[in-house]
C-alpha cells in the first residue's frame, strides 16, 4: 500500500502553530485583564478604608487637618480608580481582540484539517480502486493460464 502524503501539510503545520500562538496570546490577555481587575478591586477596598477612617474622624473630636487629608486621599483614590477603570477597559478590548484572532486561527486550522481529511479520503478511494484493478488483473492472468 502506498503512503499518504498531504501536499499542504506544511500549511497545516503553520496554521496549527498560529492557533497555538493565538491561544497563548489569549491566555496572556486574560491574565492581564484579571490583574487589572484585581488592582481595581484593591483600589475600591482602599477607598472604602479611607471613607471608614473619615467617618470615624468625624465621630470623634474634630481634627480639621486630618479630615482634610482624608478627604484629599478619597479624592485621589477616585482619580486612581478612574485611571484603573480605563486600564481594565483597555485590557478588556485587548482580550476581545485576542479572542477574535483565536477564533480566526481555529477556523483556518479546522479548514486545513478538513482539506487534509478530504485528500486522505480521495487517496483511500484511489488505493481501493488500484487494489481492485490489481486483483482483477491477477484473476484474469491466473484464469487465462488455465
Amino acid at each position: 500500500m502506498a503512503r499518504f502524503v498531504y501536499r499542504m501539510q506544511s500549511i497545516l503545520n503553520i496554521r496549527t502553530k498560529m492557533e497555538e500562538q493565538a491561544k497563548m496570546d489569549f491566555a496572556a490577555a486574560r491574565m492581564r485583564l484579571d490583574e487589572e481587575e484585581e488592582k481595581l478591586q484593591a483600589l475600591y477596598a482602599r477607598k472604602e478604608g479611607y471613607q471608614e477612617e473619615g467617618r470615624s474622624l468625624r465621630r470623634d473630636a474634630l481634627k480639621v487637618l486630618e479630615i482634610m487629608e482624608n478627604r484629599d486621599a478619597v479624592a485621589a483614590m477616585d482619580t486612581f480608580i478612574a485611571d484603573q477603570s480605563r486600564q481594565v477597559s483597555l485590557a478588556g478590548k485587548a482580550l476581545e481582540e485576542a479572542r477574535y484572532k483565536l477564533q480566526i486561527a481555529m477556523q483556518e486550522t479546522k479548514t486545513q484539517e478538513r482539506l487534509r481529511e478530504k485528500a486522505f479520503d480521495e487517496f483511500m478511494r484511489e488505493e481501493k480502486a488500484r487494489e481492485a484493478k490489481e486483483v482483477d488483473e491477477l484473476v484474469s492472468y491466473t484464469h487465462g493460464h488455465r
